[in-house]
């Protein structure tokens, strides 16, 4: 449901904070409580768009494709090298999450897969952030691997991929090794429906 068809929500007024990198706004608004009084609430929304991700396994050896990148948010909140292990994903820009997942998969990997299998769609910090994330799942074999990988020079990107196995790839969740939320819901989910 919008916000156009949510009687409970009345937009007052949007203002934009910050237009540097992505859109983070001010937007006020009146909302109906349960006990019917209306009450004017103030939240920023930070909007970067929405995303795709996707876990690359390989069922006859069991492994899976990650990534490795220094991210600077988690550097400036306590990652003291600031590399975080990653499924890969990436932003929609104006494509559609498949077509958007597969182009990443082959700029960040190397991989050129043909076959996404899309298993949910998740708001990854609702109190803060309005990207939705598009999760995927696919199949690769060593003969899909058309290039280093690595990501785009112009993006400034500077991507490791990892193989790793699929048990390998557990315990880093447990050591701490793996701390990023995709990463570990994708890999939580390959072990839960028994795909590895």
């Amino acid at each position: 449901m919008n916000q156009e068809q949510n009687s409970n929500v009345k937009i007052i007024a949007r203002e934009v904070l910050s237009s540097n990198w992505y859109t983070l706004r001010k937007i006020t608004y009146e909302y109906l409580k349960k006990d019917g009084h209306w009450q004017t609430q103030s939240r920023e929304a930070y909007d970067r768009g929405n995303g795709a991700a996707i876990l690359l396994y390989n069922v006859s050896f069991k492994t899976v494709i990650l990534t490795r990148q220094f991210r600077m948010p988690t550097f400036i909140n306590g990652n003291r090298n600031g590399m975080m292990i990653e499924a890969c994903a990436g932003l929609l820009d104006k494509d559609n999450p498949e077509d958007c997942i597969k182009r990443e998969t082959e700029e960040e990997t190397g991989y050129k897969i043909s076959a996404v299998k899309k298993i949910m769609e998740v708001y990854m910090s609702p109190g803060s952030v309005t990207e939705m994330l598009h999760f995927f799942i696919a199949e690769y074999s060593h003969a899909m691997k058309v290039t280093e990988g690595g990501g785009i020079a112009h993006e400034q990107e500077e991507i490791e991929v990892l193989e790793l196995p699929i048990e390998e790839a557990l315990q880093m969740i447990d050591t701490g090794k793996i701390k990023d939320a995709k990463t570990i819901m994708l890999l939580q989910y390959a072990r839960l429906k028994n795909i590895l």
